[in-house]
């Protein structure tokens, strides 16, 4: 068989039964072993890893699993079968067997990354493995998910994650947060095209998707708000002006979540509703005053967790600045235009000598920068994102991603380095809504 070479430290492993039959992994492609005894199964592996160390030209490292149990073995391009040394264990699993070859002092270095895995011995009177615990001692991660680790986790071998994995865990524990009371978050720039549309989608998303059902994604925009063009629509074409005559309603104690039905768009696929502006008329045509503004956010409030709120651009509109009134935590967003990112500042600035109020939700604002030009050089990112440090609390990056550029935009549709750096966004935004509770 031909080995991808492309990688000095393949990662390898064998999986072997009582019967014969089993696999061997090799950077994630398995070979299956299918023989007429356990002893003949662990001899064609060794054959199979021996061919794959004379194609890397190194010895193979390897986590093996059959009846006889756990090991961590070096396996040699003549076939050798040595215990790995001990300095490459991070854990060990088990002593080799006795039918293993000591591992002699002039064995090289493995790294442990050039994880392999095999068992061999021409006994059949293997003892039985330990049997694995059902309950994790608390305070212990459960094994990887991600990468060649999952991979390995998921054959039987429980390699704790990575630091990468573990990070995104306390990432998606902070959004999955409940909170004492509704929380509202509004997304802000004074200036049209700088992603708040996009940002609104990607943490109602993000927040929907890791802590469940509750959230809402309302377009305050009286000046053709475009949230409604890049989601999903329901079974009608209903907007918040549909909503405003029947929030006496909405408010009475007769009534259930139910009955929004009819008013928001559920976005099948990541979860959350939408609450959207009516696009297709002048904007002096669905005046809507603050008085209105607080009349939906109350209804809002009673049936949903969580609230994200899309802005329009123009900040002196007293339903933009009720918006601010009634917000937990301020997201100010921009791409890499200079003119997006100065808008953004100006805002902030601006916020900060409005009131009390205004002022803490600048301080402990969070700032997301899109890449929405795939040219932006990384020197003009830096010089955002350092200009933005002394103005907000937090400063996250999203990647160029073309699903982001137009039509509906929906989470999954995000490549996973744009997926993981919103969810790195979105649990800033969770660390300024003040305590939570989060999920048993």
């Amino acid at each position: 068989m031909v080995h991808d070479t492309s990688s000095v430290a393949p990662v390898c492993a064998v999986f072997l039964r009582s019967n014969g039959v089993g696999e061997v992994l090799i950077n994630e492609k398995a070979t299956t072993v299918a023989c007429s005894s356990l002893a003949e199964a662990r001899r064609k592996s060794i054959e199979i890893l021996s061919e794959a160390a004379k194609d890397y030209s190194s010895p193979l490292l390897v986590i093996c699993s059959d009846p006889a149990g756990l090991f961590r073995l070096v396996v040699g391009n003549d076939g050798s079968v040595t215990e790995a040394p001990r300095d490459n264990v991070v854990t060990p699993i088990a002593s080799a067997p006795s039918y293993v070859t000591p591992i002699p002092s002039a064995l090289p270095t493995v790294p442990l990354i050039a994880t392999t895995s095999f068992l061999v011995t021409d006994s059949e009177d293997d003892e039985a493995a330990p049997r694995h615990a059902f309950i994790t001692e608390s305070g212990e991660p459960l094994p990887a998910e991600q990468g060649w680790r999952g991979a390995l986790a998921r054959r039987g071998i429980p390699l704790p994650p990575s630091e990468s994995e573990l990070a995104d865990r306390a990432h998606r524990l902070a959004v999955s947060q409940r909170w004492v009371s509704p929380r509202t978050i509004c997304v802000v720039n004074g200036k049209g095209g700088a992603g708040k549309t996009p940002a609104t989608i990607c943490l109602a998303s993000v927040f929907a998707k890791y802590g469940g059902a509750g959230v809402l994604a309302w377009d305050n925009n009286q000046t053709r708000g475009t949230l409604g063009w890049r989601t999903e629509s329901g079974p009608h074409d209903a907007t918040l002006l549909d909503l405003l005559p029947q929030i006496p309603y909405l408010m009475n104690s007769d009534s259930n979540s139910t009955a929004l039905s009819q008013f928001v768009h559920h976005q099948g696929r990541d979860l959350y509703d939408v609450l959207r502006s009516k696009s297709v008329v002048l904007a002096d045509e669905q005046r809507i005053t603050p008085y209105d503004v607080d009349a939906i956010w109350k209804v809002a409030a009673r049936f949903y967790r969580l609230i994200l709120m899309d802005s329009g651009n123009d900040e002196s509109d007293p339903m933009w600045r009720r918006m601010i009134d009634l917000s937990n935590q301020l997201v100010t967003v921009t791409t890499t235009r200079a003119d997006h990112a100065e808008a953004g500042a100006l805002l902030l600035e601006a916020l900060g000598r409005r009131n009390e109020h205004s002022a803490r939700l600048a301080k402990n604002s969070v700032t997301i920068i899109s890449q929405a030009d795939p040219k932006a050089s990384d020197e003009s990112i830096r010089r955002i994102k350092e200009g933005y440090a002394d103005l907000s609390r937090s400063v996250t990056v999203i990647p160029y991603d073309p699903a982001m550029v137009e039509g509906t935009l929906s989470y999954d549709a995000l490549k996973p380095a744009t997926q993981r750096a919103w969810l790195v966004a979105a649990a800033e935004v969770a660390a300024g809504l003040g305590p939570g509770v989060y999920p048993a």
